[in-house]
């Protein structure tokens, strides 16, 4: 059975003010003892502190986060062209498999032949990483289900970049107009990760009601927009019963519970209760 964690850019201001090791250690007291790192970086303190918590705790660090150009990369994301070596040892001394993308620059998803330079970029770079026993994944949003010439952005990535596998975000496919079921089963096969993300959308806020009464249109539509949201696993409309056996059937090794926006609630509690319901359905 693949392993279930958690997507830890979730609680990157935690790591930043307390520390990771204490975080983790409540992750597998909550009975999650798999992560991903992202948005958090890999210094010498944090690294340590995995290793640590793989040892004494029994931890799997599933993935870490990459970008592919220093040029694009975030203060806090290690790149390949400049921090290859450091990125394989990282791997090395923490058991780590699966590096990921979490997106592909603005300009390369603007048009096909950005969307096509990129994955090229990649695929030399995913060969060479797959010699090492690490696998380099690339993590959708719903942009990448966009189409130049009929073909998604994912697709041409697919193509251009076969050595590249995927980390699947089922809420960003849902989002993307895409029902998850169907990526899963086109995808069957390079789906490694995937990211457990539900999907809700609120009922019409009162003040959107004014505002249309009141002839506020732009007002009203923009609160309109706003009623989807990112949920706690099983508090949205995602079909989780027939999802999650379909992306473990798709490749899927690591399913890492992830909420984008909270709405104010503490992050662990929401992933307590994410990790309740899955577990009320068999995981």
């Amino acid at each position: 059975m693949a392993q279930l964690g958690v997507q830890m850019m979730m609680f990157k201001d935690r790591v930043a003010k307390e520390g990771m090791y204490p975080l983790l250690e409540e992750f597998v007291a909550a009975d999650l003892k798999a992560v991903e790192v992202s948005q958090i970086a890999m210094s010498e303190e944090n690294t340590a502190a995995l290793e640590r918590a793989v040892s004494e705790l029994g931890l799997t660090v599933g993935a870490l986060s990459v970008a592919l150009e220093a040029a694009t990369a975030s203060p806090n994301t290690d790149a390949l062209d400049r921090d290859y070596d450091k990125i394989v040892a990282d791997c090395k001394r923490l058991g780590t498999h699966y590096l990921r993308i979490g997106m592909m620059p603005a300009e390369a998803m603007s048009t096909k032949e950005g969307t096509e330079a990129f994955a090229a970029a990649c695929e030399p770079v995913a060969a060479r990483l797959a010699e090492e026993g690490i696998t380099l994944c690339y993590h959708n949003h719903h942009v990448d289900l966009a189409q130049f010439d009929g073909e998604r952005i994912f697709d041409i990535v697919r193509r251009v970049a076969p050595s590249m596998k995927f980390e699947v975000d089922l809420h960003w496919v849902q989002r993307g107009g895409m029902a998850p079921l169907d990526m899963l089963e086109a995808y069957s096969g390079v789906c490694k990760l995937i990211h457990v993300k539900d999907y809700r959308v609120t009922p019409l806020p009162p003040e959107a009601i004014e505002m249309r009464k009141n002839g506020d249109m732009a007002g009203y539509m923009r609160l309109f927009s706003e009623i989807v949201q990112f949920a706690e696993v099983g508090q949205g409309n995602m079909n989780w019963p027939a999802l999650m056996p379909a992306a473990e059937k798709a490749g899927a090794d690591f399913f890492f519970i992830e909420q984008d926006n909270t709405y104010g609630r503490d992050a662990m509690d929401c992933v307590r209760e994410s990790r309740a319901y899955l577990a009320s359905i068999g995981w």
